[in-house]
This record gives C-alpha cells, structure tokens and sequence, in this order.
C-alpha cells in the first residue's frame, strides 16, 4: 500500500487558498471512480484508491499539527517511509512548477515540520507545488487565494501532480522525478545527456 498525505487547512475559510494545493491534489485523486467515500480517521479524512493500491489522507489538525495524522497511520499499517509521499505548497517556487524529492529538510514549511518532528524521520517522499512569492506577509500570501490570472496555472500543476502521484505510486521516485521535475515538458520524460567519450572535453563548470 501506498500513502499520499495531502497538506491543508480544514473548513470552507480555507478551501481554494495557496496553502491548500495538497488538500486539492487528493480531492482530484479522490475523483476517480473507484475511490472510496472519504471517512474520519486518524484525525484525518481518508479514502482508498482501490484500483491504485493507494491510501489518501487528508489531516484535519491544521498544517502546524499535520504530523498528529501522519504518526498515527503510519504506526497503525507499520509503514514503511519509502511508501509515504507529502503533497504540499512552496512558495519559493514559481507558480505552478512541482518539484519532487526523495527525502530532505522540511525548508521551512510548517505542515513538513511538524511530520518530520512526529516521524523522527526526513527520509519520506515530498511532492511540492510552487504558488508563487509573497509580495509581502508571508501568511497572508500562503493563506490567501489565487489571483484570477493564476488559477489556470494552478490548475494545470494540480493536474499535473496528480499525474506526478499516480507515477510515483506505480514506478517509484526516481521515475517520477526523471518525469516532473525541472524544465521537462509536463509529464514527459527528460532527455538523459549522451555520455560523453573518452576523447570529448569535458563539461565546463
């Protein structure tokens, strides 16, 4: 079984705002036909993705308590870390550029933090959606809603990570990455660089 955690705030005040974009990519997972009702659990919403193997989670404790939610069902199922993977926001990437990551730090976001600190652990997968840069208030910005210019974009890389999920869950990270991250047109796969020969010159720094 595979686990996609989706960050966001819960209540209708916060439906469509920056910080929500991981609440949006299960919502679109949760689309599917064969996708379970979301029920209460593990002070989440939850529902399975049968034809996918996957477990989608929605916590409920609010981004500073995300990892509340997280602990508890990856202690439950004895989950192994390799098969959890976090969808969220950043705004220090452009918007609508997803960036997905084997492991690493939380980089400031509170929802990662606050998992990182219940699982002991940074070694789980990251998928982040880039919402663009605060003009000024960072809270203000992540807790505000895409400009009317910026919801095609947004909606577009939510689509986008969704396909990002279904690669990941069914190839692994490394494929997923290969696929969706950098400059590659979305979905496809990049362009590996020719190794060169023992008589080429080597890459300039």
């Amino acid at each position: 079984m595979k686990v996609i955690v989706g960050l966001g705030n819960p209540g209708r005040q916060y439906a469509g705002t920056r910080h929500n974009v991981g609440f949006d990519v299960v919502d679109c997972l949760a689309a599917a036909p064969s996708v379970t009702a979301f029920k209460e659990r593990f002070g989440a919403l939850t529902a399975e993705a049968m034809a996918d193997g996957l477990l989608l989670l929605k916590p409920q404790t609010f981004m500073n308590l995300s990892g509340r939610s997280v602990r508890q069902l990856v202690d439950f199922y004895k989950l192994s870390l390799e098969d959890l993977l976090i969808v969220c926001d950043d705004f220090a990437l452009p918007l609508g550029k997803l960036r997905i990551r084997a492991q690493g730090s939380h980089g400031g976001h509170n929802g990662l933090r606050s998992i990182q600190e219940h699982l002991g652990s940074a070694a789980y997968s990251r998928l982040r959606i880039g919402v663009g840069g605060p003009d000024a208030d960072v809270i203000d910005h992540v807790l505000g809603r895409f400009k009317p210019s910026e919801r095609g974009a947004i909606a577009d890389a939510v689509g986008r990570a969704t396909q990002a999920v279904l690669v990941w869950a069914r190839d692994g990270v490394a494929e997923c990455m290969n696929r969706f991250n950098g400059d590659a047109e979305p979905g496809e796969k990049k362009k590996k660089k020719p190794k060169p020969k023992d008589d080429d010159p080597p890459d300039e720094p």
